[in-house]
């Protein structure tokens, strides 16, 4: 029946306003833009919470102390958890011969950044001296295991791009604690990365094989300060400390164009019979 028939069948719904348009998907907290972001705000609140040690002296070129505390915080932390045990351990299980063999590896790798350097300063004299100092240790220095060079009265140099810009006029900026990376200012910063497409790290395609050498090369870089630890253990304010050792040795790279015979902490300690 027609009655029975309209009861039985449901009348068209009718949409009195339109339906919302879809949510759109957001880019989830594992991309690497999000974690980036995320690691940000993370060391900003650190910062804002980060408090100068009573007695401190302002220094007029730090002007993002309290951040740069907090990285420097954060770095001494990972380094007293895993860097500096690592260090030594790789220092009591590894003779003194095979670690200068691996410093020797490692610096030769890199020393197209300071050729290029050399042409960017208008040290051509030292370009050529470079050049034959590289080709030298690659060859009869077994891929640059050994230091031929320098027996051979090849000068060891050590320019960056940073070097570069302080060279020809442009200041240094703030002080600027990296994490991970340590001390630094704006003006190295930005030449961390003409610095890595000299290397010859920038031509290996090989992930794990970057991944090893720069595991290889942090290791032997604080391998070379272990004998710094009880000094900076021991001072009253160790990243006061850091700060003007740094200023010091950048001012006199900068200014004075060869290697400076203060011990430095980015430089190589003396021999330590406790880490022979």
């Amino acid at each position: 029946m027609p009655f029975t028939r309209w009861i039985d069948e449901k009348p068209p719904l009718r949409l009195t306003r339109p339906l919302p348009p879809p949510l759109r998907r957001t880019p989830a907290t594992g991309h690497p833009v999000a974690r980036l972001t995320l690691a940000v705000a993370l060391l900003a609140s650190v910062a804002a919470c980060a408090s100068l040690p009573a007695g401190s002296k302002p220094d007029s070129r730090d002007h993002f102390e309290r951040f740069n505390r907090a990285i420097y915080k954060f770095n001494t932390a990972l380094d007293h958890a895993i860097l500096r045990p690592v260090a030594r351990g790789y220092v009591k299980v590894t003779p003194r011969p095979v670690r200068n063999a691996v410093s020797n590896f490692l610096g030769n790798l890199e020393y197209l950044k300071t050729i290029g350097n050399d042409v960017l300063q208008a040290h051509f004299v030292d370009f050529g001296s470079d050049v034959g100092r590289l080709l030298v240790n690659t060859t009869v220095g077994v891929g640059g295991l050994f230091d031929p060079a320098t027996r051979f009265g090849l000068e060891k140099h050590d320019r960056d791009f940073g070097q570069t810009l302080g060279k020809w006029g442009l200041p240094p900026g703030p002080y600027l604690i990296l994490p991970l990376l340590g001390p630094s200012d704006i003006r190295d910063a930005a030449g961390l990365i003409p610095d890595h497409f000299m290397t010859i790290d920038s031509l290996i395609n090989n992930q794990d094989a970057q991944l090893g050498l720069g595991a290889a090369r942090v290791i032997d870089r604080r391998t070379q300060l272990l004998s710094f630890d009880a000094t900076l253990d021991s001072a009253f304010d160790p990243y006061a400390l850091v700060r003007s050792i740094w200023f010091q040795r950048r001012d006199y790279k900068v200014n004075e164009d060869h290697p400076s015979d203060e011990l430095l902490p980015n430089e190589a300690p003396p021999p330590d019979p406790e880490h022979e």
